[in-house]
């Protein structure tokens, strides 16, 4: 049965790893939510939604964050989110959660020795947290193989 997926990552290499696993979705209705614009392009057809960034170093901007994504929330109406993360699928997890959609994490490929600080808080939000390298396992943290 096909599932309203929202695939969301912060642009640059965040955004290219959750292209790649696009396979993973297809046959499913998606949308695709990043912070660049131009990356429209990369999406083909499916519904394109873009956002404010928001990083640790500009914690400020959580809220206008949050808000633009809530706006893409009610308007994708998924019933899983894929991310490569950063902050704004962390987000986007957690204002999903109280109504029932479900998460999956896909840790960045280049925290190889630790998980990104999104990714660590992600294992308390998302329904299942993966990451690329196996001694990372831990914690509510899987891997499941190289997925990217």
């Amino acid at each position: 049965m096909p599932r309203r997926v929202l695939a969301i990552a912060s642009g640059g290499g965040h955004f290219i790893q959750l292209m790649r696993l696009a396979p993973a979705w297809e046959g499913h209705q998606v949308s695709i939510a990043t912070v660049d614009p131009s990356s429209h392009a990369a999406v083909g057809d499916a519904p394109f939604f873009t956002f404010r960034d928001v990083s640790r170093a500009d914690w400020w901007r959580i809220p206008i964050t949050a808000f633009d994504i809530a706006r893409i929330l009610i308007r994708a109406r998924p019933q899983v989110i894929i991310t490569t993360g950063a902050l704004p699928g962390l987000i986007a997890a957690t204002l999903a959660r109280p109504f029932g959609v479900r998460s999956l994490w896909v840790d960045s490929i280049a925290n190889s020795e630790t998980l990104s600080a999104s990714g660590g808080q992600a294992a308390r939000v998302c329904d299942a947290v993966v990451t690329q390298w196996p001694h990372l396992a831990k914690g509510g943290v899987e891997h499941w193989g190289s997925v990217l």
